[in-house]
C-alpha cells in the first residue's frame, strides 16, 4: 500500500534531487486530489495495466493479460464489474456502442483467449485486433478477431461519414517493425490496415484498406532515432474535422481522412530531437498538435538533470495554411530518480472553453496537467506522482484522462487511480459531459460533449 499522500508546492525552476518522494508516497500539487486507488483486480492482477476508454457510466482499462471494466457512476467509489482474461500486448482499447475493440501486437499461436506467444516467423502465428461485445458489462463476449499485418500496436474508431455513421466505424490500425523473417509483416510496411465493421454484423469485420503512408520510406536515417520509420505508432483522429495526426516513429503527419478507406497525408514533419514520435492530441479548435517523444522506449530514466529539459518532451506545433510549424517543448519540471522510468506518454484534453489544457501520462513520471493556450510558451499547472517503487523495476501511469469531472490514471502495477483537480483554470470542464471518451478519437466540446 502506497504511503499517506503528502502536498507538495509547485516549483517554478526544475526540483533538485532531493526532491524526489520517497518510495511509493503519493505526492501532488496543492490543487490535485488523490480520490481513490482501485487495485488490479485478481484475474489480471499479473500482468500490466495500458490504456483507458470510457462509455456512460463504465471505464475499459486495458492490460497486457486482457481488460477490466469498472463501474464509475460514483467516481468516489469505482468498482471492477468484471474482467477478461484475454492476453496479447498491448490491449490499447477502444469502445463504440456494445463493441470494444483491443489491440495485439504479441505474436500467438492463435487468436483465442488461451493463445500462447509464439514467434512472428511462423506463417501460422496471429496478431491483429479483437472485438468484443460488452452489451454484458459482468459477461463480455469475444465475437470475432481480425489479423493485421505485424499486428495492432494501437488502434483509432473513425466513425462513418453520413449515411454511413450509422452502418460502419472503421478502425485505422498502427503497426512497425517488419522483418524478412515475418511470413505477414514483410519490409516494406510503410502503411496502414484499416478495418471495417458493420454495425449490425461486427463479425463481419474485416481488413478492407490498406494504404501507404510513406511511399519515400519515410525519416530512417536521422542520427539519435529509436527506430526507423516503418508505419505508425499511433494516430489521433479528429473525424468531425476530417483530419488526423499520425505519430509515426521518425515522422509527425497530418492526414485528410474525409475518404475514410483513403486517408491522405497534407502535411509531414520531423524534429532532430525526437526518437520515437509516440503520439498526438489536437487543441479543441484543431489550430494546434501535440506530439510526444518516446525517447528510450519508455524504459530509460529521461526525466532526470541529465537528460535535460527539451530530449524526450512534448513537441507543440501550430496548423498554419495546412503546415506545422514548430512552437515550442514541454517536459514535466520535477526530476525523477535515474531508478524510475519517465517518458512522455498517453493524455487528452480538459475541456476548459478557450484554453488549450491537456492532461498527460508520464510513466514514473506520474501525470502532469498543464496549459498550452500560449503554444510558445507552456506551462505546468497541477500533478500527481508516487516515488520511485519500493519493490525495484519500472512502471508508473501509461495513460491518464480526463472524463466528466475527474481523472483517470491506469498505472502499471497499482491500478486504476481516481483523481481530481479543483482550479479556477479548468472548473468550467466540470460542466462538461459526453458519453463516451476514446482519446484518440477526438471530438470538439463546444457542444453537448466530445469523443
Amino acid at each position: 500500500m502506497a504511503a499517506a499522500a503528502t502536498v507538495l508546492a509547485l516549483a517554478g525552476t526544475p526540483a533538485l534531487a532531493a526532491d524526489i518522494p520517497p518510495p511509493d508516497t503519493v505526492v501532488t500539487s496543492p490543487n490535485v486530489t488523490h480520490v481513490l486507488n482501485v487495485p488490479k483486480p485478481a484475474p489480471i492482477a499479473g500482468t500490466i495495466n495500458t490504456d483507458i476508454a470510457f462509455q456512460g457510466d463504465y471505464a475499459y482499462v486495458g492490460n497486457y493479460g486482457g481488460f477490466s471494466i469498472y463501474d464509475i457512476r460514483d467516481p468516489r467509489r469505482a468498482r471492477p464489474v468484471s474482467s477478461v482474461v484475454c492476453p496479447g500486448a498491448q490491449m490499447d482499447v477502444s469502445v463504440y456502442g456494445d463493441l470494444l475493440f483491443a489491440a495485439v501486437d504479441s505474436s500467438r499461436n492463435d487468436d483465442s483467449c488461451s493463445s500462447t506467444g509464439q514467434s512472428a516467423t511462423v506463417k501460422e502465428s496471429w496478431e491483429g485486433v479483437r472485438i468484443f461485445d460488452v452489451s454484458d458489462k459482468t459477461n463480455p463476449k469475444y465475437i470475432k478477431s481480425v489479423e493485421t499485418n505485424c499486428g495492432s500496436h494501437t488502434l483509432t474508431l473513425v466513425p462513418g461519414k453520413g449515411r454511413d455513421r450509422d452502418r460502419n466505424v472503421y478502425v485505422y490500425v498502427s503497426s512497425y517493425q517488419p522483418s524478412d523473417s515475418f511470413p505477414d509483416c514483410l519490409p516494406p510496411h510503410d502503411k496502414i490496415s484499416i478495418i471495417k465493421v458493420p454495425l449490425r454484423d461486427p463479425a463481419g469485420a474485416a481488413v478492407a484498406a490498406t494504404p501507404v503512408i510513406f511511399p519515400d520510406g519515410g525519416n530512417e536515417t536521422q542520427p539519435g532515432l529509436l527506430l526507423p520509420t516503418s508505419g505508425c505508432h499511433d494516430i489521433t483522429a479528429y473525424p468531425e474535422k476530417d483530419i488526423a495526426a499520425g505519430a509515426c516513429m521518425g515522422d509527425g503527419v497530418l492526414f485528410d481522412i474525409s475518404d475514410r478507406l483513403n486517408p491522405k497525408v497534407t502535411a509531414r514533419t520531423t524534429d532532430p530531437n525526437f526518437a520515437f514520435w509516440h503520439s498526438a492530441t489536437f487543441s479543441n479548435d484543431a489550430r494546434k498538435v501535440v506530439f510526444t517523444d518516446e525517447l528510450g522506449g519508455g524504459g530509460a530514466a529521461t526525466c532526470n538533470e541529465a537528460t535535460g529539459p527539451t530530449r524526450g518532451a512534448d513537441a507543440i506545433y501550430e496548423i498554419v495554411k495546412g503546415k506545422f510549424v514548430f512552437k515550442s517543448y514541454f517536459k514535466i519540471p520535477r526530476y525523477q530518480a535515474d531508478s524510475e522510468n519517465c517518458v512522455a506518454h498517453n493524455g487528452s484534453l480538459i475541456p476548459v472553453k478557450g484554453r488549450d489544457i491537456m492532461v498527460q501520462a508520464w510513466y514514473m513520471g506520474g501525470l502532469s496537467v498543464w496549459d498550452f493556450t500560449d503554444s510558445a510558451n507552456p506551462r505546468e499547472i497541477g500533478y500527481f506522482e508516487r516515488g520511485p517503487r519500493g519493490a525495484g523495476g519500472g512502471g508508473g501511469i501509461w495513460s491518464a484522462y480526463y472524463y466528466n469531472g475527474y481523472i483517470y490514471g491506469a498505472d502499471f502495477h497499482e491500478g486504476l487511480d481516481v483523481i481530481k483537480i479543483d482550479d479556477p483554470r479548468t472548473d468550467s470542464a466540470k460542466r462538461v459531459r459526453t458519453d463516451r471518451l476514446n482519446v484518440q478519437t477526438q471530438g470538439s466540446y463546444h457542444g453537448r460533449g466530445h469523443g
